[in-house]
């Protein structure tokens, strides 16, 4: 496969912020300046969007990502970074030493959310300074690209928040062992999957993964080893006890979708909060 990206520099970025009318956004100080900044900085930096400031109750994004041994320095692909929760973070940690690809919907596509999800993402690119230095890359778990998430043997840290429950319920197991087998191509030996998504538990019946948004996390472990990765360690990081995980509309039930049909019940799912997370990390063995 050829590897194919948009690299957008700061410079271009904070140009075409100036020929915006609308509101303007800056980059942290620190980055604007040239130098990295914490991790701690990169989450609680202004220009961060409020409404995702407001699930970091739910979806603790510096202990997950403290979690996964990111460094400013390294190569990291955030894999369908959707409105760009983890993005935002991501481009200023790793603007001044690292590299930052985003692996989004592919651009040839017959879905209509994909387009307009992906065109909402390229817009955020070009007029918020804060996404400096971001590649962005495409990504299908199952229909051949002819591009890659990020050149071969190349990526230290691979992160999937949240999608893993996506591509099994539109292609399966195989739609899974498919995305796992990229993310081992794009990474370096000793390199770092690191996944996050609604827990099953492994008492239920494996038919709810079809179509609750649930998967089970022994389940995970054993595709992503099938796929040629070592299991490292699971963290309760993301853990959420109030959630039974047997909800009618299934973990659409809960926030922040509130898929709710009854509306008196919107209380009940807002009290139970996000859903139960397992965060997982695994590692690319050296050969």
């Amino acid at each position: 496969m050829k590897y194919s990206a948009i690299a957008l520099s700061m410079t271009s970025l904070l140009a075409l912020s100036a020929c915006d009318s609308g509101p303007q956004s800056s980059a942290p100080a620190s980055t604007e300046q040239g130098a990295s900044i914490t991790l701690s900085d990169a989450v609680n930096h202004a220009d961060r969007t409020p409404a995702y400031v407001q699930r970091d109750e739910f979806r603790h994004p510096q202990e997950t990502l403290e979690f996964f041994g990111l460094e400013p320095s390294m190569t990291v692909v955030e894999i369908w970074p959707g409105g760009g929760y983890y993005s935002e973070i991501l481009a200023p940690y790793l603007a001044d030493e690292g590299t930052f690809y985003a692996a989004h919907f592919p651009e040839n596509t017959n879905s209509d959310y994909y387009t307009r999800s992906l065109n909402k993402f390229k817009e955020r690119l070009t007029s918020e300074a804060v996404f400096g230095h971001v590649e962005l890359t495409q990504f299908a778990p199952i229909t051949p690209l002819d591009t890659d998430i990020a050149p071969p043997n190349s990526t230290d840290r691979v992160l999937t928040f949240r999608n893993l429950h996506n591509w099994y319920m539109n292609g399966g197991e195989e739609a899974v062992l498919s995305a796992f087998r990229q993310f081992h191509q794009a990474l370096v030996p000793d390199g770092v999957l690191g996944v996050v998504d609604h827990r099953l538990p492994e008492g239920a019946d494996d038919e709810a993964m079809a179509n609750s948004g649930y998967i089970k996390e022994s389940w995970v472990i054993d595709l992503a080893e099938q796929a040629g990765f070592e299991f490292i360690e699971s963290s309760e990081i993301n853990a959420n006890p109030k959630d039974t995980a047997d909800h009618p509309n299934g973990v659409w039930n809960l926030p922040p979708t509130l898929n709710v049909e009854d509306g008196d019940d919107t209380d009940i799912y807002k009290a139970i909060g996000e859903s139960d997370r397992f965060t997982l990390k695994f590692r690319k063995p050296v050969q």
